[in-house]
């Protein structure tokens, strides 16, 4: 066999050329929901959860619910780009079931680490708990993806004797990387800056899970193959130790067209993410 081209397989801008114009959309969607649900008083946008700009959190209610299930989503961009505000969209399905979601920021390489951003979004997932009283099951796309399953393995006792131990019991990760090691060598990495112990300290497929977590990990049909190992890889990894795992291929879907049924009430995605939240809140 080949060696396999790592740089043309996580090059997923090259494998989708026209990802500007999905780019574009995101924007355009995401501002529409804004101002939607401000205008509903549903939103509150901005909230810090730590000392960085980036580290903020946008909220949006779900509208007229009680004993609202709460959901956090994680963007992605390789942890080196975009930015919260292109996602808010992403809340519009579950919002229409009745679920609450925070957007969550954080701050991007090469101006932190990947391991520093973990420890962000844990801070932001405190912070969740903390206001709301309330687990809080995470979902994430890409490196938003990555982000869900380290929330997911998470030891919360050790960082707040106060949190359950199973804040995060469910995380849905789209389209994630599970082991960072085959980022090492390709060009990307001039911003990541992984060695061989940061990145195995940052992938979760190595992580312990505890039992009865549950873990959707979902990929787009058309993704390259590298990133189907991905979402196998930690399936069959976490399964073995206990953990509740799935695994999906999205039909006809790439990288950045496989979270578009997020944004749809109806869609199948949304559904799943729905009973995850509800199942977290100890509803039938």
């Amino acid at each position: 066999m080949p060696p396999i081209d790592y740089e043309a397989e996580y090059n997923n801008r090259a494998r989708v050329p026209e990802h500007a114009a999905i780019f574009a959309r995101w924007q355009k969607d995401a501002a529409a929901y804004r101002e939607e649900a401000t205008r509903e008083k549903r939103a509150e946008l901005g909230l810090s959860y730590g000392p960085s700009q980036r580290q903020t959190l946008d909220i949006f209610a779900a509208r007229g619910a009680r004993n609202t299930p709460l959901a956090l989503f994680i963007h992605g961009g390789y942890w080196r780009s975009l930015e919260p505000r292109m996602f808010s969209h992403m809340a519009r399905g579950v919002n229409a079931r009745g679920v609450n979601v925070a957007v969550a920021g954080y701050d991007l390489c090469p101006q932190v680490s990947i391991g520093e951003i973990i420890d962000q979004i844990r801070q932001a997932v405190l912070l969740l708990h903390r206001r709301f009283n309330k687990r809080v099951t995470v979902y994430g796309h890409s490196a938003g993806g990555h982000l869900a399953a380290c929330m997911l393995a998470t030891d919360w006792k050790a960082l707040d004797p106060k949190a359950p131990a199973d804040l995060v019991p469910a995380a849905y990760a789209i389209s994630g990387v599970f082991d960072l090691t085959p980022l090492m060598g390709i060009s990307m990495n001039q911003d990541l800056r992984l060695d061989e112990k940061q990145a195995r300290e940052a992938s979760p497929v190595v992580w312990p899970i505890a039992a009865g977590r549950v873990l959707d990990a979902v990929v787009g049909g058309l993704e390259s193959s590298e990133f189907l190992r991905q979402s196998k890889i930690i399936v069959e990894a976490w399964g073995k130790s206990g953990a509740e795992t799935r695994y999906e291929a999205v039909p006809r879907t790439n990288h950045f067209t496989v979270i578009d049924p997020l944004s749809d009430p109806e869609s199948q995605m949304v559904e799943r993410l729905v009973a995850l939240c509800r199942r977290a809140e100890g509803e039938r």
